[in-house]
C-alpha cells in the first residue's frame, strides 16, 4: 500500500491543456486521484482560468495542491507567447492542421517575452534570453 500523503504537503502537478480545456480526464486521474481532489472541480478551475486569454493555444498548467485545495497557474512556453504576440485570430486545432504563423512583432514584445521566460531560460543574462526567443 502506498504511504499516506501529508495534507499540509505542497504538491506541484503539471498538465498540458489545449484550447482552454483539459483533454482526457484519464491522463489527470493518476496524478490527482491519490491527493483526494475532485476532478470535476479542477477541470472547471482550469477552464475558467485559461479560456479568456489562452483559447486556441497549447499551454502547460501548474496545479499547486495543499490542504486539498488546488491553485491554478499558467506556465506558458516561449512559442505560445510569440504566437500570442502575433495577435493572430483563433484557430480550431481540430479542423486546421499545419498552421503557418506569419507576421511581425516588435523588439519590445520580444524583450517582454524574454523577461517572462528568464527564470526558465538557459542563458546567463538577459541578452542571451532574448537571443533564445529570437532563435539566434
Amino acid at each position: 500500500m502506498p504511504p499516506k500523503l501529508d495534507p499540509s504537503q505542497v504538491v506541484d502537478v503539471y498538465v498540458l491543456v489545449t484550447r482552454g480545456e483539459v483533454g482526457a480526464v484519464s491522463s489527470l486521474t493518476p496524478k490527482i486521484g491519490p491527493l483526494g481532489l475532485s476532478l470535476k472541480k479542477i477541470n472547471e478551475d482550469i477552464t475558467k482560468e485559461t479560456a479568456k486569454d489562452w483559447n486556441g493555444l497549447h499551454i502547460t498548467i501548474k496545479l499547486t495542491i495543499q490542504n486539498r485545495q488546488a491553485k491554478v497557474s499558467m506556465v506558458p512556453s516561449a512559442a505560445v507567447l510569440v504566437i500570442k504576440a502575433l495577435k493572430e485570430p483563433e484557430h480550431d486545432l481540430k479542423r486546421t492542421k499545419n498552421i503557418k504563423h506569419n507576421g511581425n512583432i516588435s523588439l519590445d514584445d520580444v524583450i517582454e517575452i524574454a523577461k517572462l521566460m528568464k527564470p526558465r531560460a538557459m542563458a546567463k543574462d538577459h541578452s542571451g534570453t532574448v537571443k533564445e526567443i529570437l532563435g539566434a
